[in-house]
């Protein structure tokens, strides 16, 4: 039997899948889901049997904003090890982000990394478009059925990615059919508010200090901006990382996601960490848009409970050590979340605060339907077979010697979380299998329905 004909049958599993937790059995036969028996399924000839008794089986997480460095930045990450990181952490699809170097604001330099991805991506995969201030041709070019959208850095970034003209961002979101996802955080305010810092403390500005320069206004104007914008041209817009109370307000709970316009992504980051965190992680908390405060964090919490906040992310950005060892104002913002996503959201469940099946509308179904996701994002028949087993009650040290990303380390070093990560199918291909990596195949192209 070759390996695009391998077939697993998952035995005795507790299925968490469209908002229903149940007992059954699933055969998967290639890269799909064969079919799904709440009764019992009996193993045929050659077929592996895997009993999961006593295990949570999952749709894999879809992680719609990654940042995995390459090309250009390889000394802080790649897509082979960010990738491997992210299915070790049971994401079974990413979507990364343009602001690699140089920075993705063609139809070629997009093209490039999905030649790469190919070679070296564990997991499935897609690549966002860039637009910068001067790229809008090459932005309208993007073919909808195999791109995941287009990016917009409303706030500060790299190299030529902020887009700050009121012209260009007009013209972009008239003109784009796809889904726009923005970054937002306005650029004056935070350079007034850095500004004040500068005065007050000269070099040495304390991490404390980073949500009080990149405060709610600077976040609430941009975005503010983008939802006027999307809502005068109809556009799709997504508004990435929400990390304020005041956002939410922007949102509405009134639709389905499918007929939604406008949407938004809460992260990893902002559901775990406040600003009492600074004191003992330091730069390692530095995110842009900064974590905030428990007001902010428990409103988003909540958001995400009550359907106005869409999905959950990581925004997995990884630098070195060495980089985030720098004083404040040189310390790069970001950090590396893929490995642990999934963990720490478990933590929250144990804690009350989400249940198992809001965990994976946010991480799964809800990404599938709001990219418009060809045949992912559930446990259905026909379907791709992207599949997670979870040990909820298996607890996990987060050693130095775990990590898998590339920069060497992470806000979680040290954490035990409650549950683990036993067995990650993409496409059928069981690639994590108890610590074991199979990367005899590699991930797909996502696809979409444009």
């Amino acid at each position: 039997m070759s390996m695009s004909d391998s077939t697993y049958l998952i035995k005795n599993a507790t299925l968490v899948n469209e908002n229903k937790v149940f007992e059954a059995d699933v055969r998967i036969e290639g890269e799909r889901i064969a079919e799904i028996s709440t009764t019992g399924l009996t193993a045929k000839e050659n077929e592996e049997i895997i009993d999961a008794k006593g295990l949570h089986l999952i749709p894999g997480m879809i992680d719609d904003q990654v940042h995995f460095r390459e090309p250009g930045l390889t000394h802080k990450a790649e897509i082979y090890t960010e990738a491997k990181a992210a299915v070790a952490g049971g994401i079974t699809s990413f979507m990364e982000m343009p602001n690699t170097v140089p920075n993705t604001l063609t139809q070629d330099l997009l093209e490039d990394k999905y030649q790469i991805a190919a070679k070296k991506a564990l997991a499935n995969y897609s690549f966002f478009m860039g637009a910068s201030n001067d790229n809008l041709d090459e932005v309208l070019k993007t073919n909808a059925n195999d791109v995941c959208g287009v990016k917009v850095f409303m706030g500060s970034s790299t190299g030529n990615m902020l887009v700050d003209s009121e012209a260009v961002l007009d013209n972009l979101f008239r003109n784009c059919s796809m889904l726009i996802a923005t970054h937002c955080e306005d650029e004056a305010t935070v350079r007034a508010n850095m500004a004040k810092a500068v005065k007050q403390y000269g070099e040495d500005i304390p991490i404390a200090q980073h949500p009080i320069i990149r405060d709610e206004l600077a976040c609430y104007r941009s975005s503010s901006k983008a939802v006027e914008l999307a809502k005068k041209y109809n556009t799709r817009l997504h508004v990435l990382h929400i990390s304020t109370a005041k956002e939410l307000e922007l949102f509405s709970n009134k639709l389905d996601i499918e007929e939604k316009r406008i949407t938004a992504e809460a992260c990893i980051h902002h559901l775990w960490f406040t600003d009492a965190d600074y004191e003992k992680f330091g730069t390692r908390i530095k995110w842009n848009p900064a974590v905030k405060f428990k007001s902010d964090r428990d409103a988003i919490r909540k958001a995400v409970s009550d359907n106005i906040i869409d999905v959950i992310a990581t925004d997995h950005a990884p630098h070195t050590k060495g980089e985030k060892a720098n004083k404040y104002a040189k310390a790069p913002s970001g950090g590396p979340l893929v490995q642990h996503a999934l963990p720490a959201l478990f933590d929250m469940y144990h804690q009350g605060v989400f249940s198992l099946e809001k965990i994976v509308e946010k991480t799964s179904h809800s990404l599938a339907k709001l990219f418009r996701i060809k045949d992912r994002g559930f446990i259905r028949e026909g379907y791709y077979a992207d599949l997670v087993l979870v040990d909820l009650n298996k607890p996990n040290i987060v050693t130095p010697e775990s990590l898998l990303y590339k920069c060497g380390w992470s806000p979680f070093e040290g954490q035990q979380f409650k549950a683990s990560i036993q067995k990650t199918f993409i496409s059928g291909h069981l690639a994590f299998n108890e610590g074991v990596f199979d990367e005899s195949k590699k991930g797909h192209r996502l696809k979409f329905n444009a």
